[in-house]
Formats: structure tokens, sequence, C-alpha cells
């Protein structure tokens, strides 16, 4: 079996939950690394303080001992001098667990502070590296398993580091992105289950579509939506499966009509055929009464392959036309040439053609327009009352349409509101005279012909007795 690409394509319902799953997730690592680093920064701004503030208290004393001692060389005697005498000094080191380390030029020890860190500081503590790497800049060091930000700064006797242990902040940062990332974990979950659930209940209505339409026989044409209890959204696509509907119900009925219709028109010739042959058959006849038999079923044929034409020429132009049949028409030549045919059918009933107006050319197929108006004059000398006039007039509006009337005068008045029944197949006003008036197809030809060719016809009676048709077709540009 071919595979179709259209089977890869996700229901629409996780399409937009896959969508909204990404565009939150995607928020969610935005909003997760924004407050981790507005954490981060807010701990790192805070320890900077406070090394600032220690380092110019240290700096202080520094130039304090250099302008004491210029000449003097640092050594583990003149250390205390560097002690802070400050009780708040000492409080404000001892609040913030503030660590120093103290070193001459070379490198060499000479005292700690507290004097406890001197047992932390290992075999490979090198404070002349420190200072070589992070010159009078805070940095983040690791001492004995221990994270510090910490600066070293220096005078011309000794270097001071000044350390901040900062594991508290790392421990507390640790423990905020676990919870922060289980609670955005938890919104997400969150968010993505109420829009499921919102998406679900909003396509809902969408279901009783689909049940509606998988209810859809030929006996329940007239189930209908209820517009106003749809989505705001859902109410266009709800009222064009109504009038969907109402189009879907009116071509059944007009089908179904059909299929009775043709099946009466094909009955009546057939059971005379079959009549006619059975009587000849039914004993041995002379050579005149079997020809004249054969005229009478010759008749009945005719009728029936005109049938037939008819109902293959309305099959062939709901089809609509191809380019290859569209060609120029001139319309005033053409309907010159049928006037002249029907005058002479015409003249019996005293009946005349008075033709005005500027006819223009169109687009189509001669043969098909041809058949439209000879349609329509047949029908216009047939039902025109004896000793009157056909008018036929033609205008070209400036939407480039060509509007063409024929009116004439009936014999019996007609109510605007059997006109429509007019255009039905096999509908016959002339109930008495079906026969004579033809199979009843002749206006349903002219409007699929108009219909193919972009066009429109409409009748409309004028006093009761003015049988005025309208056809309008595109002029040719």
């Amino acid at each position: 079996m071919a595979y179709n690409a259209d089977n890869r394509r996700l229901p629409l319902l996780w399409r937009t939950l896959l969508l909204l799953t990404i565009f939150v997730v995607l928020s969610q690592i935005v909003i997760y690394i924004w407050v981790q680093h507005s954490v981060k920064g807010h701990f790192e701004e805070m320890d900077a303080e406070i090394i600032t503030h220690a380092a110019f208290n240290w700096r202080q004393r520094l130039s304090d001992l250099d302008s004491q001692n210029p000449n003097a060389t640092l050594s583990e005697s003149t250390y205390p001098s560097l002690i802070p005498k400050d009780k708040h000094l000492h409080s404000s080191a001892l609040d913030y667990d503030l660590k120093s380390v103290i070193t001459n030029k070379q490198g060499q020890l000479l005292a700690t502070t507290p004097a406890s860190f001197a047992n932390e500081l290992g075999d490979n503590f090198d404070l002349l590296a420190l200072r070589q790497n992070n010159a009078q800049q805070q940095f983040v060091t690791h001492i004995n398993d221990r994270h510090y930000r910490a600066i070293v700064i220096e005078n011309q006797q000794a270097l001071v580091l000044i350390a901040l242990p900062i594991d508290v902040h790392h421990q507390y940062l640790l423990q905020f992105n676990r919870q922060l990332s289980l609670i955005l974990l938890v919104i997400t979950l969150l968010l993505v289950s109420i829009a499921a659930l919102s998406v679900y209940w909003g396509f809902a209505p969408l279901s009783t579509i689909m049940q509606k339409m998988q209810a859809i026989r030929p006996d329940r044409l007239d189930q209908r939506l209820n517009v106003d209890e749809m989505p705001r959204e859902l109410r266009p696509l709800a009222a064009s499966y109504n009038l969907m509907l109402t189009k879907l119900e009116n071509n059944f009925d007009s089908l179904s009509r059909f299929s009775d219709n043709i099946a009466h028109e094909l009955r009546t010739p057939l059971a005379t055929l079959t009549t006619q042959t059975q009587v000849m058959l039914s004993k041995p006849r002379d050579t005149v009464e079997y020809v004249e038999q054969l005229h009478h079923q010759h008749d009945t044929l005719a009728q029936l392959s005109n049938l037939i034409n008819n109902m293959l020429l309305l099959a062939k132009t709901q089809k609509g036309l191809n380019d290859s049949q569209l060609k120029p028409v001139n319309i005033d030549a053409l309907l010159t040439k049928l006037i002249d045919y029907f005058e002479l059918i015409a003249e019996e009933r005293e009946i005349a053609f008075e033709k005005n107006g500027a006819f223009g050319s169109v687009l189509g197929d001669d043969s098909l327009l041809q058949r439209l108006f000879a349609n329509l004059l047949s029908n216009a000398i047939y039902y025109a009352t004896s000793e009157s006039v056909i008018v036929i007039k033609s205008v070209t509006d400036h939407y480039e349409k060509t509007k063409m009337t024929i009116t004439n005068q009936l014999n019996e008045p007609l109510a605007q509101s059997e006109t429509d029944k007019l255009f039905e197949r096999f509908y016959r006003q002339d109930k008495d005279h079906q026969h004579q008036a033809g199979a009843g197809l002749g206006l349903s030809i002219v409007q699929a012909i108009a219909k193919a060719h972009n066009g429109k016809v409409s009748i409309r009676i004028k006093e009761e007795y003015y049988f005025e048709v309208q056809i309008e077709l595109p002029s040719l540009k």
C-alpha cells in the first residue's frame, strides 16, 4: 500500500500542544537563566562590596605603616602594627568571616587572620602567583576545598590577601537552582495541562460538526447546526456547513425529481414502441400498415434521440468549457441568422421580430450559444399570442456585460412565482399540450449554457401577459 505523506502529520490537537509546549519550555529556560543570573549577580555584588571595604581599610593601614617607617623592612616583629585596633573593624571582619594572609615581597608568610587560617593554606599556596594573575582585581579561588572571593593588595613592603568565604552562597545557589527548576517544571506541566484541556474544549464543537457530517443520509439532509451556540471563531464554518447542506439538499431533491421525470419521459415512448410492436406482431399485416407503423416508430425514436441528446448537452455544459472551445462569437450575426430561420415558422401565426440595440461579441462556444438563443426564440414563438411582436434588445454596461432581453406577449397570464420552475428539467407550464411542447428541457439547457459561459438567465413577468427573458453574458474585451 502506498504511503500517504499526510499520515505523517500530527493531529491538530497534538500540533497545537507541541508548539505550545516548545514555547513554554523555551520561556521557562529563559526565566531560569535570568533568575539564576540575577541571584548570582546579587551575591557577587554583596561579596564585592565587602571585599572592597576590607581592601580599603587594609590599604589605609599599609599606607600608615609606610609613612611611619619608610625605610623599615616588614618582618614578623612589625606585623602586629598592621592588626586593626578599631573594634568596629574587628566585628566587621568576624561578621563576614573575612580571612587575610600577609607575606613580604618575596612571598614569605608572615601572618594570617585568624591565626588558624595558616593551617588551611597548604604547601601549594603561592601569593606571588595569585598577585601576578589577578593584580588589584577580585577573583574566586579555592583554598583547602573551600570557595573564596579574594583580592591581593600590596605596598612597597608587603602583600596582603583578603579572602571572603562564599561556600554558603554556593550551597544556597545549588538549592535555589534545584527548587527553581522544580517550580518551573511544575509550572510547565500545569500550563501544558491547562492548554491541553482548553484546546480540547475549544475543538469540541468540531466534533459536533464531524458527528453531523457522519450522520448525513439522503433522508436526513435537513439537519442543521445551531450557529449561535458555536464559538465566534467557528461560526463562519458552521454557517458554511449549513449552506453546503442546503445546497446539497436542493441538488438532491432536484436530482430525485430529475430521475422521476426522466423515468416518466422514457417510459411513455418505450411503452408506445412496445405496444405498437406487439399489435403489429399479433397477426399478419399488409405492407402499407407495416410502413405506416414504421413511420410512427421512427417519430417515437426521434423523440427519444432528441431527449438523450438534450441530456448529454446538459451534462456537457455542467462540466464547464475548456479553452479550446472558447472563440469570439458575434451575437449580432448569430441572432440575425436565427431570426431569418424562425421567421418562416412565426409567419404562420403572424408573429414578427424586432431587434434593436448594440449586440457585442462574447468569448464562447458558437454551437452552444446558437442552441441557447434557438431555444429561447422557439419558446417565445410557441407561447406568444398571435399577431404579436417578439422584441430582442441588447445593451452593454460599464461592467463589460452584454445584457439582452427577449420579450413576448403570452396567450395566458403567468405569475412571477411560477417563473423559477420553468428552469427545472422536464417542467412544462402547458400541461395540456406537453407532448407538443417538447421534453421540457429547453430552459434548463439555456440556463446550463449561460452558466458555462459565466453568465446568467432570469425571467420577469410584466403585467402578467408579457414574458421577458433576460440573458447576461460577459462581453469580449
